[in-house]
């Protein structure tokens, strides 16, 4: 619980401490059975604290872009390009969903409830790079192209 916990506070330390944290995102970030990045803290932290901050001034798109219960994925950083949406009705939970051969993603926004892994590989293979995502984070430019995602059950 101490090093999901760690992460929280370090996502909500580059919010500009404005993230509040309830009862349920502890617990998410607790879960076990949800893999954890490979990279460090302050490697992921600094996207997501520009997303967050970015939402409220008005460069990025707002939240109304990617609806509520959606991942939504773009080809290009900044939520440009073409846009692929994924709602729960519509996937296996737990299952690797790997993007059509050829296509990537360079920012992506998590509206599920749930927390979402993206990986660079297109099997979800832990070899590669790969980060896991609450729900409410926008992530403006990723470290890497994103291939595929796991919509995890809680």
């Amino acid at each position: 619980m101490a090093r999901g916990l760690a992460t929280l506070f370090t996502l909500a330390t580059a919010a500009g401490g404005g993230l509040a944290l309830s009862p349920a995102a502890v617990a998410v970030a607790d879960e076990a059975a949800v893999p954890r990045h490979r990279s460090t803290p302050q490697q992921h932290s600094a996207p997501h604290g520009a997303a967050h901050r970015a939402g409220t001034q008005g460069s990025l798109p707002r939240l109304g872009e990617c609806a509520a219960g959606e991942l939504c994925l773009w080809v290009r950083n900044g939520f440009k390009g073409q846009r692929r949406t994924y709602e729960l009705s519509g996937v296996t939970l737990g299952s690797c969903l790997p993007l059509p051969k050829g296509v990537s993603a360079q920012s992506f926004a998590n509206r599920t409830g749930r927390p979402v892994t993206v990986y660079q590989s297109g099997e979800c293979a832990e070899t590669g790079e790969f980060h896991t995502h609450p729900s409410g984070s926008w992530t403006p430019e990723g470290e890497y192209r994103v291939r595929a995602v796991k919509i995890w059950e809680r």
